[in-house]
């Protein structure tokens, strides 16, 4: 795959820890909603990142979560910071949005995961997509929901869409543990749903095993992460 060179436009604080992430790339990229790019920080070194913008705009947004000094992400973002233009690879990935199905769907996601998802319900609310969504979006504590404030717009814009954050630390008026375990206790059968899941591998190793345990289609599974779990 021929790798792109992208402008680095901004890179911008959302919280402590989350970075948002503006490039332009020097042909407008072709990818469809769910998919993701690396960075390429060297010839064998190339780090992937979901793309949170929806297809067809001329920036591409992403979210990158660094909680460490010197970390996988907090390297990528000293990359960005110290370069006016960096190279890209992409797109990758088949868990990409489903628009023609006619099932309803549910979005699980944790941190970061949460560019996967902002991705497709641009696509969905720019396209007018009308078909139920849940959004569940876990994090540790209110202040790693660093877009909250969006997720609970497009909820009241779009009666279609209804967003349940979930948090493992108490957070008044918030539901309070495992994103999965909630997703679970709202629906005793998820045969009838698409479900899409980003966040650590774990996490897709638990919602693998729980969303079969009630229903859920594996084929209507989706999420990069399947793939590599055995």
């Amino acid at each position: 795959m021929s790798q792109i060179l992208c402008q680095v436009d901004s890179v911008t604080p959302l919280t402590d820890t989350v970075f948002k992430v503006l490039l332009t790339p020097e042909q407008p990229l072709d990818f469809v909603a769910g998919q993701y790019l690396t960075m390429v920080m060297s010839s064998d070194d190339k780090r992937p990142f979901s793309i949170a913008s929806k297809p067809g705009e001329r920036q591409i947004e992403l979210h990158i979560g660094a909680f460490v000094a010197e970390s996988y992400a907090m390297q990528v973002i000293e990359h960005l910071n110290n370069h006016a233009q960096v190279c890209i690879e992409a797109p990758f990935g088949s868990a990409q949005l489903r628009p023609d199905n006619k099932r309803s769907r549910i979005m699980v996601v944790g941190g970061t995961g949460f560019s996967y998802a902002h991705s497709m319900l641009q696509h969905l609310v720019a396209n007018g997509d009308k078909r139920t969504t849940f959004l569940y979006w876990g994090c540790r504590d209110a202040a790693g929901m660093y877009l909250q404030h969006e997720a609970e717009r497009l909820a009241q814009l779009h009666p279609h869409l209804s967003f349940i954050p979930v948090f493992d630390e108490p957070v008044n008026g918030a539901r309070q543990g495992s994103v999965i375990d909630a997703v679970c206790e709202d629906f005793s059968d998820l045969s009838g749903f698409d479900i899409y899941v980003a966040g650590r591998f774990e996490m897709a190793g638990v919602a693998r095993e729980r969303f079969g345990a009630q229903g859920a289609n594996s084929d209507n599974l989706i999420g990069d992460a399947f793939a590599y779990l055995k």
